[in-house]
């Protein structure tokens, strides 16, 4: 579980959607479901990824934040040492739901219906 201690402390100021795409964007790509979301492509590139907030809400001493996240996948070879094919990068793009807890911090991503495309109209 992540724990969003310093973005939490932003919550209400103009800094909020900044930290958060900053620290969501510096992550371990393993740590976001990303693979799950994958659609083009068989295993989630090392490339940077880039993070848009479609919307956000609080509820019940919860954020609940709706992220649209663009990336690149990788379609894998067959890795043999004469395999002319070269690794090239696909687009890929998903949309996670993060539920941030206001008492501790910790906040949980996951995958949601990867039907809606970056307007968020779905």
């Amino acid at each position: 579980m992540l724990r969003l201690k310093q973005v939490l402390q932003a919550w209400g100021s103009e800094r909020f959607e900044a930290m958060l795409k900053q620290a969501l964007e510096s992550l371990p790509h393993h740590e976001l479901p990303l693979q799950q979301g994958l659609q083009h492509s068989s295993q989630v590139s090392e490339e940077p990824i880039q993070v848009m907030i479609l919307n956000m809400t609080e509820s019940a001493g919860r954020i609940n934040v709706r992220l649209g996240v663009f990336y690149s996948g990788v379609i894998a070879g067959c890795n043999c040492a004469d395999d002319p094919t070269p690794v090239d990068t696909v687009s890929e793009y998903c949309v996670l739901g993060l539920d941030i807890d206001r008492g501790t911090a910790e906040a949980a991503v996951v995958l949601l219906d990867n039907d809606s495309g970056p307007s968020g109209d779905g």
